[in-house]
């Protein structure tokens, strides 16, 4: 991977190797049954072309390291490569993303890959986006949750961040949710936050609630993160309430968010909604790459 790949990645708080592996990945399913049939038949070897990536819509634009790193897969030297607009950045139609300029068979061998790459990051940041806008001016920020795709966690997150958005724990082990399952499994959430603090005592600790009991007996605890899970917009409230009667408590509200009702539900006074469709369902944001024209004569390109 060239340096200026690797900064890149390093800069956006992405693993450039972790990326890489992906990259590759995503290619190896492009060519696992042969070469570029179409590219070989009709694209002259040798042919430099100059193609732009460009928004078909408005959104938030990200993925753009990642695109770097799939050019820098197939050969493409940095030079190639010039970069007009930056990951977070909001985009209208028409505008230009990247500028690409190579064989022709290599960019058309990385263009798949790369759009598959943006448009689903863009989508995320641009879903995100929609929730920063819709809770301006109130003090609750939107968080993702680990509702990923299997193996894209580290890109769909940073996505989020892209679009303004905060992260929740990036796996199982940097933070502990206790979830109704685990007060199952230990009979209370008494029980469930004392084995957690017996066995990991410096880590980041949040217990899910489901009733306004529970969330008594988490703060009673002493539980500084709550998670609300599925509440109506009165029993958020009197969450809060509760929740204020104790010091540097914090609340999370979870479950069938929308943004219809995302303003209602900040007014509540919680500090988070968690969104777990930021990352299973946001539509594609709509990105095309498109070659500058060749002009031909005598059957050879000029």
């Amino acid at each position: 991977m060239n340096e200026r790949t690797r900064s890149a990645l390093i800069r956006a708080g992405l693993d450039p190797s972790e990326i890489q592996h992906l990259v590759h990945l995503a290619l190896d399913e492009d060519l696992r049954y042969g070469p570029d049939v179409t590219s070989d038949a009709t694209v002259p070897d040798g042919l430099e072309a100059c193609g732009d990536i460009v928004a078909r819509e408005h959104g938030v634009i990200c993925g753009v390291p990642t695109a770097l790193a799939v050019l820098d897969a197939v050969g493409l030297a940095p030079k190639c490569v010039t970069t007009l607009r930056d990951d977070g950045e909001t985009i209208e139609p028409g505008e230009v993303v990247l500028r690409i300029a190579g064989p022709l068979r290599q960019l058309l061998l990385a263009e798949r890959t790369m759009l598959n790459f943006m448009t689903h990051l863009s989508g995320i940041a641009s879903a995100t986006k929609s929730w920063v806008d819709a809770l301006e001016g109130t003090n609750c920020r939107v968080r993702d949750t680990r509702k990923t795709t299997p193996g894209l966690r580290q890109l769909e997150k940073y996505a989020v961040r892209c679009g303004g958005g905060t992260n929740h724990r990036m796996g199982l082990g940097d933070a502990a949710l206790i979830k109704d399952n685990h007060v199952v499994a230990t009979g209370g959430i008494t029980q469930a936050v004392a084995a957690v603090r017996a066995a990991n005592a410096d880590v980041d600790l949040e217990v899910e609630c489901d009733t306004l009991e529970q969330v008594r007996e988490a703060v009673a605890v002493g539980c500084s993160l709550v998670l609300l899970d599925n509440m109506t917009v009165e029993e958020l409230r009197e969450a809060v309430a509760i929740a204020r009667r104790a010091t540097g408590v914090r609340l999370e509200a979870s479950g069938s968010m929308s943004l219809s009702t995302a303003r209602a539900v900040a007014a509540t006074g919680v500090d988070f909604i968690a969104v777990g469709s930021l990352t299973h369902s946001s539509l594609a944001l709509d990105l095309g790459f498109d070659l500058t024209p060749f002009e031909f004569e005598n059957d050879s390109p000029t």
